[in-house]
């Protein structure tokens, strides 16, 4: 199936956009983003774009338009259907975390909306509780739409950073390079979650992963591998293919 679907986006760059703005839709949509592993599929669109089969700009604008499609039709859902939502079984299943997008809907309704659409488990569901709330859509559509131009390019960077690093010419050298960017990236990543890990500690109740990761043992973690990340980031920027491999992410970003 995998192969099938692979086929299916590599014969035609329209269908390739067709495909990046149903992941988007999807996954904006309300609830069903859920379930939906909408970020492995944006990255691996994003392989597409950084091999240079789709155009940066083209699929920027898929990935636009499928956001605002699923988030309206979200907020739309809620407003008609709260009623019924509130007594869905599955709503009251998942209870505490609408609660908490309610509270941060309440107190901070414009960081919420634009923050919460990369947030995976909130993603699906602000547009949807915004809705629910009666929010004013004047106070939803400004977050709405900043983040549904952004959101886009930040999850096909992982897939377009890897496309690109498929063009660099195959020498003694080459194979270093992918590994080396592979390697920051991941430690910058881990570097990022553990340092929001710290922000959180004390702020948010206590999950499965707080007793591996207690806030004592994050106050040197978190640094530690922002460092390992930043001396990593470094060798990289060092590495005598860097120039160019940013000349190949500079063609790509122009649409070339």
């Amino acid at each position: 199936m995998e192969a099938l679907l692979e086929h299916f986006i590599t014969q035609s760059a329209i269908y390739s956009l067709v495909a990046i703005m149903l992941v988007a839709f999807f996954e904006s949509l309300a609830l069903v983003g859920l379930i939906l592993p909408g970020t492995v599929m944006m990255a691996a669109l994003g392989a597409l774009i950084g091999s240079g089969e789709v155009n940066f700009w083209h699929a920027w604008l898929a990935g636009i338009v499928g956001c605002l499609l699923g988030d309206w039709i979200s907020f739309w859902l809620g407003w008609r259907f709260k009623g019924p939502l509130h007594r869905w079984s599955f709503m009251k299943k998942n209870k505490a975390l609408l609660d908490k997008t309610e509270h941060a809907l309440h107190q901070h309704s414009v960081f919420t909306i634009l923050v919460g659409r990369f947030v995976g488990p909130t993603r699906p569901l602000i547009p949807m509780v915004a809705g629910m709330l009666d929010l004013p859509i004047r106070k939803f559509l400004p977050p709405n739409i900043v983040g549904c131009l952004l959101w886009p390019p930040f999850y096909f960077l992982p897939g377009i950073l890897a496309g690109a690093a498929i063009d660099i010419p195959a020498d003694m050298q080459s194979g270093n390079f992918k590994w080396l960017l592979l390697l920051t990236a991941l430690l910058l990543w881990l570097a990022c979650w553990l340092c929001w890990r710290l922000w959180r500690a004390g702020k948010s109740g206590v999950d499965r992963l707080t007793n591996y990761l207690p806030r004592r043992r994050l106050l040197w973690l978190a640094p530690g591998t922002l460092v390992v990340a930043v001396a990593a980031a470094i060798a990289l920027a060092q590495h005598p293919l860097m120039p160019i491999y940013l000349n190949i992410l500079g063609d790509v970003i122009r649409g070339h």
